[in-house]
């Protein structure tokens, strides 16, 4: 397998632990999956996801082309610099990616998309593009490190070049600026705040020192895993795919309705589904008892499966198993989830359960 992560001399010097993820190797942690996890929720952490893909779309097509295949327009995006969270829809509703797009100028975005879905989403933004005046680009020379947690800009922020440093001090949240290849957001995939810095993957190991000389700890995609899990944010492959539209997961809420007139790919089926009866309610699980909870994890309530686990795991801020699951919409708040042929106790909460260092959970 190619190992095209520009970081990788420097996770081995770090002692990483290396799992494969879409066709890359990447960091699991870098000793201990436990202390990565508190460092973000406690201080900084910094993360090297350059396996995300990176597609720019420019020309005086491309807002027209990604308002059709978007399920959120992108004509919400009003000045430059300014984030969207979306997903890309097939003809049925069903989530080909979940994405952030950023607009860079006039008729110029970048699309912040999936490993797994990379080539993929590459593929079908040129099919559709075909015939129109618009330049589509898969920016694959890119690194990208995200540094997340309540310290994560302070410390960040004397890391980067100058000219970027300041603008990157006032962006706020959903925002980014740029300065040359140089992009630097604010979204965040943790629960905490921090910075998404995206850069020439030739700059990206002096960087990488540069952030951890500061005080940042390298962190692997276990700790990535327990913290938007914590934070009740989806991850695509699991609690979502082509199989499911947004009000499958959650993500109703990331489509844009108006103006009426816009015929986004998708938007006929999703537009039946708003308005019949909902087949699943997309929601958070709390284990009572000792135990770990698994995707594919059966949901029950008395004698009846009502629900399937999409994602589930150990979190370590809440010292409890938590999982997301899709289940029966009536559903109540007390079921039982079935690990190894026994049925436990868990309760249904409402997501998030950790968001910026505070416990949201309630039983």
């Amino acid at each position: 397998m190619a190992l095209r992560t520009p970081l990788y001399p420097e996770h081995h010097r770090l002692n990483a632990r290396f799992v494969t993820f879409a066709g890359w190797e990447m960091p699991l942690h870098y000793g201990s999956q436990l202390d990565e996890h508190q460092a973000v929720r406690r201080n900084a952490g910094m993360f090297d996801v350059s396996h995300m893909g990176q597609i720019d779309v420019d020309g005086p097509d491309a807002k027209p082309l990604l308002r059709r295949l978007l399920a959120n327009d992108v004509a919400k995006l009003k000045t430059v610099g300014k984030a969207l969270y979306t997903c890309l829809l097939n003809e049925s509703g069903g989530i080909l990616d979940d994405l952030i797009v950023y607009l860079r100028g006039p008729g110029s975005y970048r699309l912040v998309v999936n490993a797994a879905t990379t080539a993929k989403d590459f593929a079908w933004l040129r099919e559709h593009a075909q015939g129109g005046d618009v330049e589509i680009r898969h920016r694959d020379e890119l690194a990208m490190i995200a540094v997340q947690g309540p310290q994560a800009r302070a410390l960040a922020l004397g890391c980067l070049p100058p000219e970027i440093a300041s603008f990157a001090a006032e962006l706020e949240p959903f925002s980014a600026t740029q300065c040359g290849s140089w992009l630097v957001g604010r979204t965040g995939y943790t629960g905490e705040d921090g910075l998404e810095i995206i850069l020439p993957a030739t700059d990206a190991t002096e960087l990488w020192r540069s952030l951890h000389a500061a005080g940042i700890q390298p962190c692997g995609l276990g700790a990535r895993d327990t913290l938007r899990l914590e934070a009740g944010l989806n991850l695509y492959g699991q609690d979502m795919d082509e199989t499911t539209t947004p009000f499958d997961c959650g993500l109703e809420w990331t489509i844009a309705w108006e103006p009426a007139e816009r015929a986004f790919i998708g938007r006929p089926t999703l537009e039946a589904q708003r308005i019949a009866p909902r087949r699943w309610a997309f929601v958070g699980l709390v284990l009572l008892v000792d135990g770990v909870m698994r995707a594919g994890q059966r949901v029950w309530a008395e004698d009846q499966a009502i629900g399937i686990i999409t994602s589930g795991g150990f979190a370590p801020t809440l010292n409890r198993s938590i999982a997301l699951a899709r289940v029966a919409p009536s559903s109540g708040p007390d079921c039982a989830v079935e690990i190894r042929g026994k049925r436990l106790p868990a309760q249904i909460v409402k997501p998030p359960l950790v968001r910026h260092g505070r416990i949201l959970l309630e039983l």
